[in-house]
C-alpha cells in the first residue's frame, strides 16, 4: 500500500481541511505542500549543516595531506578553510546567510586554487 503523506500531513497542521477534502483536494494540498519555500531558520540550518561538512573535508583532507607533505604552507591553508568555515557558521546562526554562502564559495575557490599551487611547489 503506498501512501501519499496522509499521515504526515494529517498531523502538519491540515487537519480540519485534509479531513473534509476530496481525493482531488488533497493531491492540491500535498502539492501546495511540497511545494513551500524554506522558512529563515530552515535555510539557516542547512547553511550550517553544509559549512559544518566542508569544515569536515578540510580537516581530512589537511590530516592525509599532511601525511604526504608535511608543510607549513599546507596547514595554513586548510587551517584557513578550516576559519572561512568557521566564520560562515557564525554568519548563517546570525542571520547573514546569503554574505556567508558567498564566502563559503570564495573560500572554497580559493582553497582549490592554493591547493593547485601548493602541488606544483
Amino acid at each position: 500500500m503506498t501512501t501519499t503523506g496522509d499521515e504526515e500531513l494529517d498531523s502538519q497542521q491540515l487537519g480540519p481541511r485534509w479531513q473534509d477534502a476530496t481525493p482531488r483536494e488533497r493531491l492540491a494540498l500535498i502539492r501546495d505542500f511540497r511545494h513551500q519555500p524554506l522558512t529563515p531558520r530552515q535555510a539557516r540550518r542547512i547553511r550550517i549543516v553544509v559549512a559544518a561538512f566542508f569544515m569536515a573535508v578540510a580537516a581530512a583532507v589537511l590530516v592525509v595531506r599532511l601525511g604526504d607533505q608535511p608543510s607549513v604552507l599546507v596547514v595554513g591553508v586548510y587551517g584557513a578553510a578550516l576559519i572561512v568555515c568557521g566564520v560562515v557558521i557564525e554568519l548563517s546562526r546570525k542571520g547573514r546567510t546569503r554574505v556567508a554562502m558567498w564566502l563559503l564559495g570564495a573560500g572554497l575557490l580559493a582553497v582549490a586554487g592554493a591547493e593547485q599551487l601548493l602541488r606544483t611547489l
